[in-house]
């Protein structure tokens, strides 16, 4: 029920389920955390993804154009599948997080939009990043922006380090991200505005007109994991919104 699987399939939003892998599984299955995690090379990450997206489709029923409604679609359709990067990462991974112990191998399915490439070589300071990351996020065609969910923030492990190096938890760059992804309300159209209000009206109702919106509803619901290589380069994946990532043990 959290993870909305009947709206997943059918929404006209392009989301697809993203498998995130944590765990001595992943490693023993050759799931690729690092460089082109979730580029065409790593054959277990195809797989994987491959045989989740049959399954959606042929048990599920999601055929495309049909009960799949998506207007565009997009590549993470096909495949969509990584590794958490735990020995490139400064923090707990997502599975600790979640309550379960390190090394225990737990599978998160997020229903989640195309990676969005997040472009910093130029900041060295925790708070520079912060601040390319927000900028983007904090969109106004966003779903979370109105209906809220779990964003995901994947960081490169060199973005990671230099957050991690000021000494910064992953809940302190939960709490900047959150308060400095919001999307000013004069980046909405008049009509947007009217709709968002019933959808979300703690923001966006009687609001004045420098007011901001974040993109989940607490810091919280943010999700943070690394994964990537080297390369001064992160993810914003936002998710359909109207969802909840469900976090599992699987089998070792």
């Amino acid at each position: 029920p959290a993870f909305n699987l009947a709206a997943v399939q059918t929404t006209t939003h392009p989301c697809s389920a993203l498998l995130i892998v944590n765990g001595l599984l992943a490693a023993r299955l050759g799931i690729a955390s690092g460089a082109g995690a979730l580029g065409p090379g790593p054959w277990a990450n195809a797989v994987i993804g491959r045989a989740v997206r049959l399954a959606l489709q042929n048990v599920g029923g999601a055929r495309p154009g049909r009960e799949d409604r998506a207007t565009l679609g997009h590549p993470g359709k096909y495949t969509y599948c990584l590794a958490e990067n735990e020995a490139a990462s400064p923090w707990e991974p997502l599975s600790v997080e979640r309550g379960f112990g390190h090394g225990t191998s737990t599978v998160t399915v997020c229903a989640s939009e195309a990676p969005h490439n997040v472009n910093d070589h130029g900041s060295i300071t925790a708070s520079g990043i912060v601040v390319t990351l927000a900028g983007v996020a904090a969109t106004s065609g966003n779903n979370n922006v109105y209906l809220e969910g779990e964003p995901l923030f994947v960081l490169g492990p060199e973005h990671a380090r230099t957050v991690a190096g000021e000494g910064w938890s992953k809940a302190d760059l939960k709490q900047a991200l959150f308060a400095a992804a919001r999307v000013p309300l004069s980046r909405f159209s008049a009509e947007n505005l009217e709709r968002f209000a019933a959808l979300r009206p703690q923001w966006f109702q009687g609001a004045s007109a420098d007011a901001a919106v974040p993109i989940a509803a607490a810091w919280e619901d943010l999700m943070v994991i690394v994964a990537g290589g080297a390369g001064k380069h992160s993810a914003f994946i936002p998710t359909f919104g109207r969802t909840r990532s469900v976090t599992r043990r699987i089998g070792e």
